[in-house]
Order: structure tokens, then C-alpha cells, then sequence
């Protein structure tokens, strides 16, 4: 009877192995920017997107930058960026493929409500160079992030080298998030993509520390893309897992995921695949 009960146990014990083999998921690792992910976009599509493809979605959420060195090293299948400049150089160098560009939204400059350093309304470059002048606390992420690539090439853009130096300007070195909070502490301002913005809004219940100032110039628009890891220079990437990702998120179907997509009746990102 024993050895009757020790082989129906061992018996029970092989079907569930591979009962759970056969609904093991593939999984499908990628790096993405940290507004994808402090937004809550990625909680609300990883599920839809398992649910249509049997994959499961694992992500790093870092600065741009190290998002593309994860690409270039190999350690992850596919790429969710928001750096245009250094997407390309990375295609060109052969080491992402099939960039494929899904969504936007803008760049702001926030501060506090009493604007000290007065540029709410101020074109974009006004802006950067009235900071020099009043030397407003101005915090940068620091982190090659594509948020603070977008803020280097602002100065630039206003003739000006980079105030690293300065007391006024503060590298944190940090998320986007807590830049915002670091900003907010010190009475400053900060860049960010509007979508984190309207995130911190919604944390701070509707009544943020730091409001949007500065808005609505060309050069603020915010595009993000997908690439794929390319599997001639890192052979043991998934890369048809990543293909089926790209195509997902353009879809028709996740496209109209991304613009419901609300905090507080706003619309945080604008899908834009195929156009």
C-alpha cells in the first residue's frame, strides 16, 4: 500500500512539472525609460500585452542612456526610449533594429507658483537664459537620461554651456520623480516630460508644489520609440519576442490603450505609430 501511495505521489508530482512547463511564459526583458514606468503605462499594458501573446513582460526602468547601454551590452531584448539623437546612432552602429515610433507627448519647465526667477510664459531658450542671469535654482536629473538630454541641448540651444558649476544648478543624479521633489524642496524648478508631471500632480492630490511655467514650444515635443536588440551583435537575445512587442504596441489595440491612458481626466502620452 505504501509503495502504492509513494507512486501516485511521484506520479501527481511529474503531471503538475509539466502541467507548469507547458504554461511556462516566454519572457521578453526590456530597458525603458523611467516615465514609462512611474506613470503606471507600463502596469496597465504588460497585462494586456501577456494576455494577447502568452509573453511575459519584464522591464528596468533607468535614464535613457543606460537603457541603450543595456541594449548595446546585450542584457536585455528590447528597448522603450525617449532620445531620438541617440536612437539613430545606436541604429547606425548596428546595435538596435526596427525602430518603430509609438507615442509622444512634451517637455515643461516647472516651478514654484511664485516664479521667482519669472519665465512663466517665456519662450523655452528666454527661459534657460534667464535662469544664468537670476541664478533660479534650476535641478537637472544628471543622469544622461532623455530628459536631461533634452535639457543639454536647451542650453545649447541658448548659446550657453552647461552651468555645471554653479551653486544654483543642482545635479541630482536621480529619477525624474524625485528630481521634481528635490526641485520642490529647494524652491526651484526642474524639466520634465508632462506625463511624470501629471503623475506627481496626481500624488500631490491635485495640489503640486511646482507648476508648469514653461510650455508649448516646438522644440519640448517628446517622442518615444521602440527598438529591438539586434541579435547580429547579441545573438542569444530574443529577438522574435521583440518583434511581437514592437508590433503589439503598434497596434491598433494598444495604440488605443495609450490615449486612455488618464491621471485626473489628463491624457499623459499620444500615440503616433505609423505616422
Amino acid at each position: 500500500m505504501k509503495k502504492m501511495l509513494v507512486a501516485t505521489t511521484v506520479a501527481l508530482s511529474l503531471i503538475m512539472m509539466l502541467a507548469t512547463v507547458g504554461m511556462a511564459k516566454d519572457v521578453l526583458m526590456m530597458a525603458t525609460t523611467t516615465s514609462t514606468d512611474n506613470t503606471g503605462l507600463l502596469d496597465e499594458l504588460a497585462p494586456m500585452f501577456t494576455e494577447d501573446t502568452g509573453i511575459d513582460l519584464r522591464w528596468t526602468a533607468i535614464g535613457t542612456g543606460k537603457a541603450l547601454a543595456m541594449g548595446r551590452n546585450c542584457d536585455v531584448d528590447v528597448l522603450l526610449v525617449h532620445a531620438p539623437g541617440a536612437e539613430k546612432k545606436e541604429v547606425d552602429a548596428g546595435n538596435a533594429i526596427d525602430r518603430t515610433q509609438l507615442m509622444y507627448n512634451d517637455f515643461v519647465i516647472i516651478g514654484p507658483a511664485s516664479d521667482p526667477a519669472g519665465v512663466k510664459g517665456m519662450g523655452v531658450v528666454e527661459a534657460m537664459k534667464t535662469f544664468a542671469v537670476k541664478h533660479g535654482v534650476f535641478c537637472s536629473r544628471g543622469d544622461n537620461s532623455g530628459t536631461n538630454k533634452k535639457e543639454l541641448s536647451l542650453w545649447k540651444a541658448a548659446g550657453m554651456a552647461v552651468p555645471e558649476k554653479q551653486d544654483w544648478y543642482v545635479q541630482t543624479g536621480q529619477g525624474m520623480i524625485a528630481t521634481i521633489r528635490v526641485a520642490a524642496e529647494k524652491g526651484g524648478y526642474t524639466m520634465t516630460d508632462r506625463g511624470t508631471y501629471i503623475k506627481y500632480e496626481a500624488n500631490e492630490k491635485g495640489n503640486p508644489a511646482l507648476k508648469v511655467l514653461v510650455e508649448g514650444d516646438k522644440t519640448l515635443f517628446n517622442q518615444y520609440s521602440a527598438m529591438a536588440v539586434n541579435p547580429a551583435k547579441c545573438p542569444k537575445v530574443q529577438y522574435e519576442l521583440a518583434g511581437k512587442f514592437i508590433d503589439w504596441m503598434a497596434s491598433a489595440k494598444a495604440q488605443k490603450a495609450i490615449a486612455d491612458f488618464r491621471l485626473m481626466g489628463k491624457q499623459l502620452f499620444t500615440p503616433n505609430a505609423g505616422m
